[in-house]
């Protein structure tokens, strides 16, 4: 049993008060797991500084500051002091929200490929290193540490894979941070400084462990491609099988958690150029089990059950924003709430929302 929580922001007026309110959502979601808890932020400029990448890691053996040292240094090396990708602009007119039902009859998808599925407000240390354009700055959020760069994400991850091999990322790109760790989801929350974030979009877990040990590994989100992030609350009976197949086209995983078979298979399916729409209907024709999904991008926001929705959801929606939950309780500190439109999601239907 674990408590999923995720919000859209339609209304840009509310970005400044994105991480207090997914805050509250997710210590409210404690009682369906206290064992680790995580976020994804997106938008966040402290986290997704503009015009530059971002890479998140736990297990790191080193202070950020003195870890960003290391990064910069290989940066300069190799003279990779590419541009990062800028932000997604914000636009103008609201999302829309899309259902997309999954063909009983659609055969299973076969032939795997290998792909890459391979001052804060945190309050954490900070630190800088200049060489030559290669400009790496570090901080630590609890359990997490963050690494920014005027680079291109690939090349940062790269770097940070170098400089750090015990460390596993928690994610890359130029619109995303994870953090995550184990303990009770307020203190983790404060060692994020989640309160004090801004953006537009959010996801957040809280875990009771069934599928794997309790650490920071086998927490949630699982970020496995650029700005991807999927939370999950229920179980894949088969993610065995399906883990040996990524494996067998060298698809690499972090950690012994059923959600990361799920979330390398769903970057496998967006890397090959399926929609996010596409690559949950091929998830849900693949996978077994009883399973919520939250998955989010740079751009959209999606929410799919398996076909006898076994784990609760419910979603509510307004003008100003779209949220998901697994139970109606953590919405309740949400601007407009009551005038909300609320309702459960159906089986094997993937609703979407684009920014």
């Amino acid at each position: 049993m674990c408590g999923i929580a995720g919000l859209h922001l339609r209304d840009s007026s509310l970005e400044p008060r994105l991480g207090e309110l997914l805050e509250g959502m997710m210590c409210t979601a404690a009682g369906r797991g206290a064992d680790a808890a995580g976020v994804g932020i997106y938008g966040d400029p402290a986290v997704t500084p503009p015009g530059q990448s971002t890479v998140c890691v736990i297990g790191s053996p080193l202070p950020a500051r003195e870890a960003a040292g290391l990064i910069g240094s290989l940066l300069a090396e190799r003279s990779a002091s590419l541009p990062g990708e800028p932000p997604v602009p914000v636009p103008a007119a609201a999302p829309a929200s899309v259902r997309h039902e999954v063909a009983a009859q659609a055969p299973a998808r076969a032939g795997l490929t290998a792909g890459d599925s391979g001052a804060g407000p945190s309050g954490g240390l900070t630190g800088t290193l200049v060489r030559d354009e290669a400009t790496v700055h570090g901080r630590d959020a609890g359990q997490t540490s963050i690494f920014t760069a005027a680079v291109e994400a690939q090349e940062l991850a790269r770097a940070v894979r170098e400089a750090l091999p015990e460390a596993v990322l928690t994610s890359r790109g130029t619109a995303l941070g994870v953090m995550k760790g184990t303990g009770e989801p307020a203190t983790l929350a404060e060692t994020f400084g989640l309160a004090g974030m801004s953006g537009y979009q959010g996801v957040a877990h809280t875990r009771m462990a069934t599928e794997s040990a309790v650490t920071p590994g086998g927490s949630h989100p699982y970020s496995v491609g650029p700005d991807q992030c999927m939370v999950h609350n229920g179980s894949f009976s088969n993610h065995a099988t399906i883990r040996r197949e990524l494996q067998a086209e060298g698809i690499e995983f972090d950690s012994e958690n059923d959600t990361e078979v799920g979330a390398r298979f769903v970057a496998r399916e967006l890397a090959r150029g399926a929609s996010v729409e596409e690559s949950l209907m091929a998830l849900c024709r693949r996978f077994d089990g009883f399973y919520t999904l939250l998955v989010a991008t740079a751009d959209s926001f999606a929410v799919v059950r398996d076909a006898i929705a076994c784990k609760p959801a419910v979603i509510a929606e307004t003008d100003r924003w779209v949220a998901m939950a697994s139970e109606y309780r953590y919405l309740t500190g949400l601007p407009g709430v009551e005038s909300a439109r609320v309702f459960e999601p159906e089986p094997e239907v993937v609703y979407t929302w684009q920014r």
